[in-house]
């Protein structure tokens, strides 16, 4: 049997072969939770809403731990895209909070996702190196989740100041995708290790931000031609995703790739996501038959996450006891 010492060196190797792109998991059970929520099934949802919380305090402690005493690969880590998933994790936790009607925590979300955003998007965009993959989507997916939350707040809240500030943050997550979609190789559909997903996950939860903007300008009675072209962009950005997800699927089954890689969380989130996506936009502009499409792509997401937090803890265990037994 292992001595107490060799299982402290496991965990901690164990927990040191975790990279900055695990938030993903986060994301993933958390949109997984949002969707299940909005579906009407509680009580999975919430299942889901505590494995997205457990994981993203895991991965908090990791960050505070190399902030501490690793401070060279915190600095390295910190101005690659793949750090932005702390951003777009604790957006749509926090979102999902508020939809429990808990503001104060889903306030905090807020106020810490966009204090790392202004933090880590500068670095990100400064460091910007080639070639462009699925991760510099999260440029994109950072900023949206901001408008997310901030639109859901808005609502809760009732303070049509978010609406505005969501509204030109969503502006601003257009531009992003657009010039990350301008450079990326598609190439990445055939050989990427997972993170190719996010080029739909961009449009998914642009789609859900435009939801949200419309059901936070009617809240604040705006209803003018803003508020149609966020409705009409709703519609046909959703359009464009799950043209994007069917491509996907269709890759996946060309060259399928069925190894593990952490990057696999990253085609989760944009599978759960289109599924939220696509329910709340179905509810913005008056489309019950969409609905149903939303209720559908659920249940993918959950196998995949399922099969994922199963893959995941067999890679940390086994990642550690490499490890020891290499020491």
């Amino acid at each position: 049997m292992p001595s107490r010492h060799q299982e402290l060196v496991a965990a901690d190797r164990a927990l040191s072969a975790v990279p900055p792109g695990a938030g993903a998991a986060a994301m993933a059970t958390g949109i997984v939770s949002v969707a299940l929520h909005l579906a009407g099934i509680e009580w999975f949802s919430r299942i889901w809403l505590l494995i997205g919380i457990g994981i993203w305090a895991m991965l908090v402690g990791i960050f505070l731990w190399r902030l501490v005493g690793d401070r060279a690969r915190w600095e390295s880590e910190a101005d690659t895209p793949a750090a932005l998933t702390a951003v777009a994790a604790t957006t749509v936790l926090g979102t999902r909070v508020a939809l429990l009607g808990w503001d104060a925590i889903a306030v905090l979300a807020l106020c810490l996702a966009a204090l790392v955003w202004v933090s880590l998007m500068p670095a990100v965009i400064g460091h910007w190196t080639g070639p462009t993959v699925g991760a510099h989507f999260l440029l994109c997916v950072a900023t949206q989740g901001l408008v997310v939350l901030g639109a859901t707040l808005a609502v809760a809240l009732h303070e049509p100041s978010l609406t505005a500030v969501a509204g030109a943050l969503f502006v601003l997550g257009l531009v992003a995708y657009a010039v990350v979609f301008a450079r990326f190789s598609f190439v990445q559909f055939r050989v990427g290790a997972g993170d190719h997903w996010v080029c739909a996950g961009g449009l998914a939860i642009s789609a859900l931000a435009a939801g949200k903007l419309v059901v936070a300008m009617d809240a604040a009675g705006w209803n003018g031609w803003p508020h149609t072209v966020i409705r009409v962009g709703a519609a046909v950005i959703l359009a464009l995703d799950l043209a994007g997800y069917a491509a996907l699927v269709i890759c996946e089954m060309r060259w399928p790739r069925l190894g593990f890689d952490v990057r696999r969380w990253s085609t989760a989130f944009p599978m759960g996501m289109t599924a939220a996506a696509t329910i709340t936009v179905a509810a913005a502009i008056g489309a019950p038959w969409l609905r149903w499409v939303g209720l559908v792509l659920i249940w993918p997401a959950v196998v995949v996450c399922v099969i994922l937090l199963v893959a995941s803890a067999r890679h940390l265990v086994s990642a550690g006891a490499a490890d020891t037994r290499a020491g």
